[in-house]
This record gives C-alpha cells, structure tokens and sequence, in this order.
C-alpha cells in the first residue's frame, strides 16, 4: 500500500472511531507523544480529551466529510480532512453545515499532530449566523 493511501486510510479510520465516540481506539492511531490542537489553541493531551470536550461542547456531534488531501514532506504524510460538523447544541438545537478543516501528520504509521478548526465558536457566539 502507498504511503500517501496508509496515511489516508489511518486518519480515516481514527475519524470513525472518534466519532463512535471510541476513544480507547481512536487512542491506537496515535503516537504516545502526539500534540492535538483545537480551535482557540486548546491543546489536548491525548483522544479522550477530545471526546471529553466535545462532549462539554455538543449534545452530540458527528463529522460529514468532505475530502481528504495528502502530501509527502519526507519524513512524514500530511493529511487534510475538511467538510462540515452536524448535531445538537447542548440547549437542544439541532445544527449541519459547521465547516471543518483538519490537519494531521503521520510519521510510522501513527498521528503525531492534529490540529482543528471550525466554526463552532463562531455559531455559538451568534447562533443566527448558523441560518445564513
């Protein structure tokens, strides 16, 4: 298997275990030493702090993806996945079409950054905006 399809397919496959929400096998995808950064520049140390925010954040929250984008740097594969978040918002309200960008690096078959951006921040500050 290419390089550029594994690196795919392990983002892919950390995605779907997330958003189970598995943290324990979301945890297997990446490296012991990995560095998460969400919007706001919240680092997390490790996948069950990411479902524990989102669980803080959503009633519940799912990924529509979008795409996948690669590129060799060498020693490592990055990968971009974008698409748009659907759910709930703890008060109830359902909401879709929350734009998404992520980045992942992957060196030895495992992630050692994730970095995330939407615009839940956003939505949450001025819910009328989430009509447009």
């Amino acid at each position: 298997m290419k390089q550029e399809n594994s690196a795919v397919e392990i983002v892919s496959n950390f995605l779907a275990a997330s958003m189970a929400p598995d943290p324990v096998k979301a945890a297997t995808y990446m490296a012991a030493d990995v560095v998460i950064t969400f919007t706001g520049k919240r680092v997390m140390p490790d996948a069950h702090h990411i479902t524990a925010f989102n669980k803080a954040r959503y009633a519940w929250v799912k990924k529509s993806i979008g795409q996948y984008d690669w590129m060799d740097k060498g020693d490592h594969t990055v990968v971009y996945s974008n698409g748009t978040l659907y759910g709930e918002w703890p008060d109830g309200r359902k909401f879709a079409g929350n734009r998404y960008l992520d980045r992942y690096e992957i060196r030895d078959g495992k992630i050692t950054h994730m970095d995330v951006w939407n615009d839940s921040a956003e939505w949450i500050l001025v819910p009328e905006i989430s009509q447009r």
